[in-house]
């Protein structure tokens, strides 16, 4: 005796199902509205004096000091030698990063060679570099990117390589049948398939770039916005720390947004992927 099975019914998926698409006016609107409640937060406690104006300055405040540094041209000047240093010495970083991760994702002997010495620096404190830079590169640029590369390299290595190694072990083997070479699956079938992965590596690696400004620009600097954010410490302008952070802060969402636009021009194949 048969028995039938009720029909199943497709379950009609909502906005807060696991990794459910939402309209991108909701994204949006989700992601403006957080930080409209955050600043609304932020000007309702210094309103109503909850903490003192000399640990949290005002909106208003900041804002005023916001026009004022743009009208002075103080605030074009920081931000232009900031984003220098800290273009450059990202693109060093990747430039030594990228090959060596490449190299270690792909052949173990080049992985056993890197790795213990870079598992080894990488839980250094890029801070305490700061008095043996100096000796090494002087106090000029060359310093703070010596800082920035520190502060970014030894991470940005490891996933390189992790991002290499998500690349199926039988995609190689299906690609040696083919009659390639090492050398060309490395280039046509390893790098093409892998890059996805390592430009979203670029993309957090240059936010973790910006989290090392304050530190690069901790010692003689005259110019810059970390610059601006130690010198105000000494003389209690928390109007201007918070300026300064507020501004790396935005600069650091722009180049990731950058980084994201690129990422579905460049990789459109991976949107069905990313959604499955």
């Amino acid at each position: 005796m048969s028995v039938s099975l009720p029909p199943l019914r497709k379950r009609r998926r909502g906005w807060l199902d696991l990794r459910a698409e939402i309209s991108p006016i909701m994204y949006w609107m989700a992601g403006l509205g957080f930080i409209a409640v955050f600043f609304v937060g932020w000007w309702l406690v210094t309103a109503l004096r909850w903490v003192g104006p000399i640990f949290l300055p005002s909106p208003a405040a900041v804002w005023q000091e916001f026009l004022r540094q743009l009208g002075d041209g103080t605030l074009w000047m920081d931000v232009r030698a900031s984003v220098y240093r800290i273009t450059v010495g990202w693109l060093i970083s990747t430039a030594i990063a990228l090959p060596i991760g490449i190299l270690m994702g792909n052949f173990r002997f080049f992985e056993g060679l890197f790795e213990p010495f870079i598992d080894f620096v990488r839980y250094m404190p890029a801070v305490a570099f700061v008095p043996l830079t100096i000796l090494w590169a002087g106090v000029d640029d060359g310093q703070k990117f010596v800082i920035l590369f520190i502060g970014t390299f030894f991470q940005q290595v490891l996933m390189v390589m992790d991002n290499v190694k998500t690349v199926p072990y039988e995609m190689i083997q299906v690609s040696y049948t083919f009659g390639l070479s090492k050398w060309e699956v490395l280039r046509k079938v390893v790098l093409p398939a892998a890059m996805p992965g390592i430009w979203d590596t670029l993309r957090i690696t240059l936010g973790w770039a910006w989290t090392y400004l304050v530190v690069a620009e901790l010692v003689a600097a005259n110019v810059g916005l970390g610059y601006r954010i130690m010198r105000a410490q000494r003389f209690l302008q928390t109007d201007t720390i918070l300026l300064g952070i507020l501004v790396i802060g935005l600069l650091g969402l722009v180049t990731d947004y950058l980084f994201k636009f690129a990422y579905r021009a460049l990789f459109r194949w991976m949107e069905g992927r990313n959604q499955a």
